[in-house]
């Protein structure tokens, strides 16, 4: 049986349950310098933790969903193939894109 992870609403990777509370403080910070260091037009607006209704059985796994949703709001779409992605790189990707 596997393991409960918990997945970082902010990058989407997941974590143990005792390492994620020391993993989400350090990317959220990791999150502000590389935001504040993109051009003003994509810096994006601070993830916020999804609140999940809590009383079933099933609360890891709609904790765990909408951490994943949240992580991926994150990305941006390619304005000429519609792929999403990281805002810096977006910036790449762009340069290359037809």
């Amino acid at each position: 049986r596997r393991p409960c992870f918990r997945v970082c609403y902010i990058c989407g990777r997941e974590f143990g349950s005792q390492s994620i509370s020391i993993h989400e403080p350090q990317c959220l910070e990791k999150w502000h310098i590389e935001n504040n260091q993109l051009p003003r037009h994509l810096r994006r607006a601070e993830p916020r933790k999804p609140e999940v209704l809590t009383g079933g059985s099933c609360t890891l796994t709609a904790e765990n969903e909408a951490a994943y949703h949240s992580a991926q709001a994150q990305l941006l779409p390619c304005g000429n193939c519609g792929r999403t992605f990281l805002p810096d790189r977006l910036i790449v990707h762009q340069k290359c894109c037809r």
